[in-house]
């Protein structure tokens, strides 16, 4: 009996000990916690932004801050796996030495390769050139893939395998993407499913519980004050709308419904428009640009003509969305459903601007017309470097749009500014001051990352690229923001648009897979450059490694990308789905339940 009490008395104290470990632990994390949220980038600013302009436009500029720090992680991640290991062995440091493997069955007229890098007395206008095309100087440095020939790294006694490391990167930084992605639209799902799912919870929630009584600064209170505000006209102008779309008569809805099938065809009469022009745009530029560089003959027009498919893309990019601004307002959706829509068109311009861009590409690298690929199984006289040439044109689509945005603000937006300030005419005052339009600055970021996505395979540096333009793209909207435009009048609710955005930019990450998966797996790789010259396409270093493995290992692997395993997977995989179906529907059905007991 005394044993069993001082068994008790022990447990106990044990237990007393576990659960003040536990507090304290949980204090600790909790005050680390909020020292780090003083480090997180653009606080104040966003916060600002948030109490003056409401909760639709803090969540873009949210939105652009997460673009920041994901292009910094990917870039991370290519210069420490790709980039670093090639400077190393290049300069010969750390006792490295480079492995060069001679190309077996290949001609040698596919192996001749010679960049088009500057040499001897160049004017300063070249390097300008240069800089905005990433010809010259640029094509023979770590930004583009023809850098990185080579096969293997000796480190010390490791072997690192450079194909190998190319391939698996651009893996994960897609991997990390798609998982980080995924993981901020699950958390903006349950936010949507939580607050906008009852709009009588949604006005509880914000009038007796949406204020923070920790909150001491004059300023973070008038700020506080402020987007509750904004929150709240944001409710009562969709309740407002609901209420006119619930009291339409039936000859109202058939002249709206008349007037968007209307709109709707000039909107695809528009995009045909755009798609065939970028088509031969592409096609006429490459085959006079290469032609006169392959033979010294540059003219003025000549160079010229390298930047008409990226100057097209740019201008349908800039005019479309505008269009589809001035359409849009004829067809009266709710505000909320008006940013998607817009959002929607002009994505599908961009995104498939870039895919006709590319089609347009590969229709003239897979051009075999009177024996051209016979060699080496793609047009190695204009493409002698294929990955390189993509890689500029994506460079080149990067830097172009940061110079329209640039552009846009100084040379339209502070102007409008000034005109209606101290103008009195009536055009000029009928114009006003410009809102804040969401969705065209949503797109301009969308757009921008998924070209950065395609063309991180190309041009392994590009991420630090589009993260610098981001950088400063936070702080140059920030300005047009405060400086000349005005609150937008019909309010947009930050939480459907946080999720939305995510939405668009997985879709512009599927798009991405495309392109890559078609370069990596169908395109026969350069013989001239890079680290693939020695494989048929960059797909074949993956089963190259497995022949390596011990023949168990291989069985295995083998056995896990045939159709035997993958039939069963997928089968599996549905009625995991919809288990998880039936019980999100058992879920719904509880909520009601407990909805209805609460009212």
């Amino acid at each position: 009996r005394n044993t069993q009490q001082a068994d008790t008395e022990h447990l106990s104290r044990w237990k007393k000990w576990r659960r003040a470990s536990s507090k304290s632990l949980k204090k600790a994390l909790s005050e680390v916690k909020g020292l780090s949220s003083y480090l997180v980038l653009w606080r104040h600013d966003i916060h600002s932004i948030e109490g003056k302009f409401g909760t639709g436009i803090q969540s873009y500029f949210s939105f652009l801050r997460f673009l920041v720090l994901l292009n910094f992680i990917i870039f991370i991640l290519m210069f420490s796996f790709v980039t670093l290991p090639t400077i190393i062995s290049k300069y010969g440091t750390s006792n490295s030495t480079i492995v060069y493997i001679s190309p077996k069955d290949i001609e040698d007229i596919c192996t001749i390769y010679e960049p088009s890098g500057n040499k001897g007395l160049v004017y300063f206008y070249t390097y300008l050139q240069d800089l905005l095309s990433g010809t010259g100087f640029l094509e023979v440095t770590s930004l583009f893939y023809g850098y990185y020939s080579i096969d293997a790294v000796w480190i010390s006694i490791m072997r690192y395998n450079l194909p190998l490391a190319y391939l698996l990167a651009t893996f994960a930084y897609l991997a990390l993407s798609f998982l980080w992605i995924i993981k901020r639209s699950v958390e903006g799902f349950k936010h949507n499913l939580v607050y906008d799912a009852d709009p009588f919870q949604s006005y509880c929630n914000k009038v007796f519980a949406g204020w923070d009584f920790c909150i001491t600064d004059p300023n973070a209170a008038r700020l506080k004050h402020r987007s509750l505000q904004y929150e709240l006209q944001t409710d009562l102008q969709e309740e407002k709308l609901k209420q006119k779309i619930a009291e339409r008569r039936m000859e109202e809805k058939l002249r709206i419904y008349s007037l968007r099938i209307f709109i709707n065809i000039i909107v695809i009469a528009i995009l045909s428009g755009c798609f065939y022009s970028i088509y031969r745009v592409t096609v006429f530029s490459q085959e006079n640009s290469n032609v006169s560089i392959r033979n010294y003959t540059r003219t003025d027009l000549m160079k010229a003509v390298q930047y008409l498919p990226s100057m097209v893309i740019t201008l349908a990019n800039f005019i479309g969305p505008l269009i589809f601004a001035f359409l849009i307002r004829f067809e009266d959706y709710t505000p909320a459903f008006e940013i998607k829509l817009t959002l929607l068109r002009c994505v599908f311009v961009r995104l498939a601007n870039i895919g006709v861009l590319l089609f347009s590409l590969w229709s003239q690298i897979s051009n075999c017309g009177s024996d051209k690929c016979k060699p080496c199984g793609y047009n190695y006289k204009l493409y002698p470097c294929w990955e390189s040439d993509v890689g500029q044109e994506m460079y080149k689509l990067m830097i172009f749009d940061f110079i329209v945005i640039l552009a846009v603000a100084l040379f339209a937006d502070f102007p409008r500014k000034l005109l209606v300030t101290h103008c009195s005419c009536k055009l000029v005052q009928w114009f006003g001051h410009k809102e804040f339009e969401i969705s065209d600055n949503v797109l301009e970021i969308i757009y921008g990352q998924t070209i950065c996505w395609i063309g991180t395979f190309f041009s392994p540096l590009l991420p630090a690229i589009a993260t610098i333009k981001y950088f400063l793209i936070f702080y140059v909207k920030k300005i047009v923001l405060i400086h000349t435009c005005k609150p937008a009048a019909r309010p947009i609710r930050a939480s459907s648009s946080n999720f939305f955005f995510l939405v668009v930019l997985l879709i512009g990450l599927l798009l991405a897979f495309i392109p890559l998966a078609v370069s990596i797996a169908r395109i026969p790789s350069s013989k001239a450059c890079g680290p693939f010259r020695n494989f048929n396409t960059s797909w074949e270093v993956i089963p190259d490694i497995i022949l390596q493995f011990p023949a168990g290992l291989q069985q295995v692997l083998f056995g896990m990308a045939s159709e035997a395993f993958a039939v069963p997977f997928f089968v599996i995989l549905c009625i995991i789905m919809f288990y998880v179906i039936a019980l999100a529907r058992a879920h719904k059905r509880v909520v009601e339940q407990l909805r209805e007991q609460l009212v």
